[in-house]
């Protein structure tokens, strides 16, 4: 109860400043997943129509994936300096998989038969991603880019060694000070609940767009 105590008293004198570093948290982890976005499905597309290119766009990605978060945010730092651009550039790189991996199996995975009726419509290559193969694998796309975000909301926290700000300061400062289990949890709390609605929040945002709505299987 005493901690429970504590962390209340935390929140209650630095509320604005939790905020503060919640909102600058999730800018970054959703920068990160955005850009990964932009060039990851575009990617996945791509080596869905060129099948001898996927095995190195996996090989490399799954290279960066094995790569420990605090020795990439090192490397990236000599080049890119203290700040939040580096903890930026790390997280596109490590929701690359994800993203690709299921826009790939994704489109992969649509039917044959919805392909070809589309062409036997008149329909051309650009109209038939567009209106048939993009909507069927949009829930296997939005996969990936809810696992990308809630791995990038925790990978963000240790973005405060390299300057970055974002809840990983507060538990930082917390792990450094006598007793300081409640300044943990000050931190620790929000980044879990963060991952939690932002999960949510695609989970909702994929049935919304999905042509399949209101549909029963």
């Amino acid at each position: 109860m005493d901690v429970l105590q504590q962390l209340g008293t935390y929140y209650a004198h630095n509320g604005g400043y939790v905020l503060e570093e919640c909102y600058r948290h999730f800018l970054m982890a959703a920068y990160g997943v955005l850009f990964a976005a932009i060039a990851g499905i575009p990617a996945g597309i791509f080596i869905a129509r060129y099948q001898t290119l996927s095995g190195w766009i996996f090989a490399v990605t799954n290279v960066i994936q094995t790569i420990p978060a605090l020795a990439m945010l090192a490397v990236l730092m000599l080049v890119l300096g203290l700040g939040a651009n580096t903890v930026i550039v790390s997280l596109f790189l490590y929701s690359l998989l994800p993203i690709i991996r299921n826009t790939y199996t994704g489109i992969k995975s649509i039917d044959h038969a919805y392909l070809e009726a589309a062409k036997a419509m008149g329909m051309t290559k650009l109209q038939v991603l567009r209106m048939v193969e993009l909507p069927l694998a949009l829930s296997v796309i939005m996969a990936g880019l809810r696992t990308a975000l809630v791995i990038a909301i925790g990978i963000t926290a240790i973005g405060t060694f390299v300057g970055a700000g974002g809840l990983g300061d507060i538990i930082v400062r917390g792990s450094n000070a006598t007793n300081g289990t409640a300044i943990i949890l000050a931190g620790a709390i929000p980044t879990a609940l963060m991952a939690i609605i932002a999960d949510l929040l695609m989970s909702w945002l994929e049935r919304t767009l999905s042509p399949l709505k209101g549909k029963k299987a």
